[in-house]
């Protein structure tokens, strides 16, 4: 696993995952690989895992590790905040305060966050190999990642229609333009009003630019998630019949979005030594949704890490987590 480019560490909430991204990240950069770990759930854990401060910046954590924390909202205003500026270098002084309107409704529309991480995201995928040997993603719980994963796709099919629709609009308007003599407005980008005539077609081409320069980007992203070759995608879940449940369902639509599944880690698995009766009723239950990780996952590679005897809240702890975890390591 240690040998993808990129890896994302998903899984239900509360079953590790931090936890395992941050020790797999220590052991890269432990073995020389300059390594940044990446969070993405909006409820960032890392600084605390970490005991020291963690931004939307990358912040040095130790020999070879960066971490970073995406800030969904900040994003989100960093993101509309470029498209207002690049909106009114397009448009006359008197559609400005239409802009400043629409752009606060976006602000608060569904999806407006996802989009924004998404962009980040994939500019944050760009950097390796090239800055980083490897990027290690500690996602939301599963729902919002496999969104988020399945969005390139989405959004690339989205950009690819306003291209197509202003293409359509540009053949229509001069159509017109023969005929009558006038300017008509064809497209739905209808903030977009030139302050001068434009003749030579700089306005349009700028438009047309943006849209193809943040297609390029999700494309390249959708690429990289689906090459096996740059991308491994890990799941994490502890032995109870939510967690199994969850992890099937994320399988199912990893395997729907074509996005590769490297394997499976079992988190706080009772180590064989418990004693006491509570363990005892505890271990047999365990046993039941170990067998049925292993019947339903049986295809899948599978590391166990045994449950802690305290928390894990250090480089230490973290180091002796990835070691477990690599040692018993058959990723790819």
């Amino acid at each position: 696993m240690l040998t993808s480019p990129l890896v994302f560490v998903g899984g239900k909430g509360g079953v590790g995952k931090t936890t395992t991204a941050s020790a797999l990240a220590l052991i890269a950069a432990d073995r020389g690989s300059r390594c940044l770990l990446v969070s993405t759930d909006p409820a960032h854990s890392l600084a605390d895992l970490f005991g020291q401060p963690i931004g939307n910046t990358e912040t040095a954590i130790a020999a070879g590790l960066w971490a970073l924390e995406i800030d969904p909202d900040r994003q989100a205003d960093t993101h509309l905040a470029a498209v207002k500026a690049r909106m009114k270098r397009l448009v006359h002084p008197r559609s400005y305060s239409e802009i400043d309107r629409q752009l606060s409704f976006a602000r608060h529309a569904p999806g407006t966050m996802e989009a924004a991480m998404l962009e980040r995201v994939a500019e944050v995928m760009a950097m390796a190999p090239s800055t980083y040997d490897h990027i290690i993603f500690d996602t939301a719980p599963t729902g919002h990642t496999i969104r988020l994963l399945s969005l390139p796709e989405i959004m690339a099919a989205w950009t690819d229609g306003l291209l197509s629709h202003r293409k359509k609009s540009e053949r229509l308007s001069s159509a017109l333009r023969h005929l009558g003599g006038g300017k008509v407005r064809g497209d739905d980008l209808s903030l977009i009003d030139a302050a001068t005539d434009h003749k030579d077609g700089s306005r349009d081409a700028e438009i047309n630019e943006l849209l193809q320069a943040r297609r390029r980007k999700l494309v390249q992203a959708r690429e990289q998630l689906l090459d096996r070759t740059i991308t491994s995608f890990m799941l994490v879940l502890n032995p109870d019949r939510l967690s199994l449940l969850e992890t099937m369902k994320a399988c199912n639509t990893l395997t729907e979005f074509s996005i590769p599944l490297a394997g499976l880690v079992v988190n706080r698995v009772l180590p064989e030594n418990a004693d006491g009766s509570f363990i005892k009723n505890r271990r047999q239950q365990e046993a039941h949704y170990l067998e049925d990780i292993e019947r339903v996952f049986g295809h899948l590679p599978k590391v166990r890490v045994s449950l802690q005897p305290g928390d894990v809240h250090d480089i230490n702890a973290l180091r002796r987590i990835g070691q477990i975890i690599t040692r018993g390591e058959t990723f790819t």
